[in-house]
């Protein structure tokens, strides 16, 4: 903690704000590959259902097909994050990030040659592992490299990066989309191949990793002895109450403000910096919520921040998707969802690396956020299914909120790793 009149940060080495650019470099580009296509969902489904079928698309069409898509990224993720995960305790956290950063970049570029919706799948499948394993990577380098007392504060700043991926995202909608269409955007997905560029320059091997490696292999069933099982168990479910509430409700947002009536009888062009401005909005909100999480965490603990961040999630989700009828509503709550439903991320760079010894912490951390995702998956899917026996994206969304009550009964067996030391 800072003492007297001394900033937070003070102490902290220029090469440990260099390992924490990096990684928040890499999270940056595994936020605007995620939310491109959800940019593009619509108008991406809209042409390559229409050019394989050749008759009119629905939105129950593009809610159906989307969902299926949505859900094969997410287990995607999932697979990527758990076994890249055990490769970074086995092979170290610099290769990994090398490698899962190349991999997200290239086949998201790819998505750009998709002649149907199941090639779309296929690449946001492929983009999905390695996104999944950069997270693991990335949480894993920062914890071990910062000091005990500013690891929480880092990995805010660590998880701000979504916010600033979904910017640079709505940001390339409004720049490059009526000029290159959602093929286009996908192509700006190769840009993070430069970031791993900057990881095989400038960054090592943790000092925590390089004494406590072995020359066999962490296994996973490790994490789920002794007093690791409980820890496993409680971090995969609350990223599975965050992970689910996201992709079920928030990530269709755009969609959500396409479908508005007052929006109905504007130009296409329009709509889509309607969109835009809707997605900065709630990533404004959002970004609060990431750099608050840890200070919050510091000052009251990690489980009541969990909980606060579940009950605002629970009860803005039906307000921001079913009250406001006008374009404007929506965009005066939106912010304040992204600081709930999106802050809540926040706490697992934080979290679960505390819950793990460092030749399992990549390995538990990877595990508990992606594991709950495979059951998540089935969010988005259930979404589209919701939307079409509720007949809105709006009523749909508002049912996925009820999934933070199952969080906020979790919090009752989490323990509380306030104050405590980076496990060795």
């Amino acid at each position: 903690m800072s003492t007297g009149n001394r900033s937070w940060h003070h102490g902290v080495t220029r090469y440990q704000w260099l390992v924490l650019l990096v990684a928040w470099l890499g999270w940056v580009f595994d936020a605007m590959d995620a939310t491109i296509y959800a940019i593009v969902l619509h108008p991406a489904l809209h042409d390559l259902l229409q050019t394989s079928s050749g008759s009119p698309v629905s939105s129950e069409q593009i809610g159906w097909y989307g969902g299926i898509i949505f859900s094969i990224f997410l287990i995607g993720w999932a697979i990527g994050g758990i076994t890249f995960g055990m490769l970074a305790d086995r092979f170290g956290r610099t290769k990994v990030l090398i490698a899962t950063i190349m991999i997200y970049a290239l086949f998201t570029g790819a998505a750009a040659l998709s002649q149907d919706w199941w090639h779309l799948a296929v690449y946001r499948f492929l983009t999905a592992l390695g996104i999944g394993g950069e997270w693991a990577a990335g949480a894993a380098i920062v914890a071990e490299t910062w000091p005990e007392d500013r690891r929480a504060k880092a990995a805010g700043i660590l998880q701000s990066a979504w916010a600033a991926g979904f910017f640079l995202a709505a940001t390339f909608n409004l720049t490059l989309k009526d000029t290159y269409g959602w093929r286009g955007l996908f192509l700006v997905g190769i840009l993070p191949a430069f970031v791993a560029l900057l990881v095989r320059w400038w960054v090592k091997e943790p000092d925590r990793w390089t004494h406590a490696h072995r020359d066999h292999p962490s296994l996973l069933s490790e994490i789920f002895e002794g007093d690791l099982r409980r820890a496993t168990v409680v971090g995969s479910a609350l990223a599975f109450v965050a992970v689910f509430g996201l992709w079920g409700s928030t990530n269709w947002a755009p969609t959500l403000v396409r479908e508005l009536p007052d929006l109905q009888d504007r130009d296409q062009a329009v709509i889509t910096k309607y969109v835009s401005y809707a997605i900065m909005a709630l990533n404004a909100g959002a970004l609060f919520g990431y750099l608050g999480f840890g200070p919050l965490a510091d000052r009251f603990g990690r489980r009541p921040v969990f909980a606060f961040m579940c009950l605002g999630s629970f009860v803005m989700l039906p307000v921001t998707y079913l009250v406001p009828s006008s374009y404007e509503g929506v965009l005066m709550l939106l912010p304040i969802l992204g600081f709930f439903n999106n802050g809540i991320f926040s706490g697992f760079p934080i979290y679960l690396p505390e819950l793990y010894p460092t030749r399992l912490r990549a390995t538990g951390s990877g595990f508990c956020f992606n594991a709950g995702r495979i059951l998540a998956s089935a969010s988005p899917f259930l979404t589209g299914w919701l939307v079409t026996t509720l007949g809105t994206f709006g009523r749909a969304a508002s049912t996925v909120a009820l999934v933070y009550l199952v969080g906020l009964v979790v919090l009752l067996f989490a323990p509380e790793t306030r104050g405590r030391p980076l496990p060795d």
